[in-house]
Parts: C-alpha cells; structure tokens; sequence
C-alpha cells in the first residue's frame, strides 16, 4: 500500500502575549497592533491541530502512532507554552513578537526536530475561533 493518508492530532493550550515592535513608538505600536499591544497583556484559548501525513504501516495501519505524537506534542509544546505568558516566559519569543504566524512556525519547527523526517508535517493554530494560521501554507 502506497496511499498517502493525513492523520490530525487536536491540543489546547492557553497562554498571554503581547504584540509590540521595541523600535516602534507607543502610538504606532497602538494604531498597528490596537488591543493587542495592551501592556499588561492579553491572553488566548489556542487550539492547536498537528498533521502528519505518510503510509500506513503494513504491521500497525498507522501512519504515526497517535499516542506518540500526542506525547511529543505535550513535551514539547504543551509544556513549554500553557498557561504562560509568551512575551516573558519562554525563551522562543524573547525576541520575536508572539504573533500567531511566529506561534505557529515555532511551534512547526519545534515538532519537525522530533519527527521523522519521511512524515510530512503541517501545523494549524487556531487564535479565535474565526482567525486561524497555517504553517508551512501548502
């Protein structure tokens, strides 16, 4: 059996960031980010969706063992970015604004280490319910 198949791992996580250029003035800062430059933060319900696509193993039928992949995504994200704020908290954003396009390539770039590589791999962030991100946008 040759046939790709696309397997979908659901997670949430919440966490506080703050969107805000250091080389900006406040007003600007304000005018390009509105509400999300609150400097005393704001925070999100994120939903997270990781995609891994492959062929089926002939002894298992998996394509990737789920419970695998939702215990890399725990380690390795979960734990790293729930319930913190993301501007002060963790390493990755210390200097990369915590958009949701930077959350998601960190987080892409983050699993894509712990997976092998014969897997394709997507990753979805979901900010609200109506914004969401895609990286690599395939």
């Amino acid at each position: 059996m040759n046939n790709k198949v696309a397997v979908f791992r659901r997670e949430h996580f919440n966490a506080a960031h703050r969107l805000n250029n250091p080389f900006w003035d406040d007003a600007t800062n304000a005018r390009i980010f509105g509400k999300c430059n609150n400097p005393h933060f704001h925070g999100h319900n994120y939903e997270l969706i990781v995609k891994v696509i492959g062929v089926p193993d002939e002894a298992t039928g998996y394509v990737y063992d789920m419970k695998l992949l939702s215990g890399l995504i725990k380690e390795n994200v979960l734990d790293r970015f729930d319930h913190k704020n993301l501007n002060l908290d963790t390493a990755e954003f210390k200097n990369i604004n915590p958009s949701a396009e930077n959350i998601v390539v960190v987080i892409y770039t983050i699993l894509r280490e712990k997976i092998d590589p014969r897997f394709d791999l997507q990753v979805r962030l979901y900010e609200t319910e109506r914004n969401f991100v895609e990286y690599p946008a395939i």
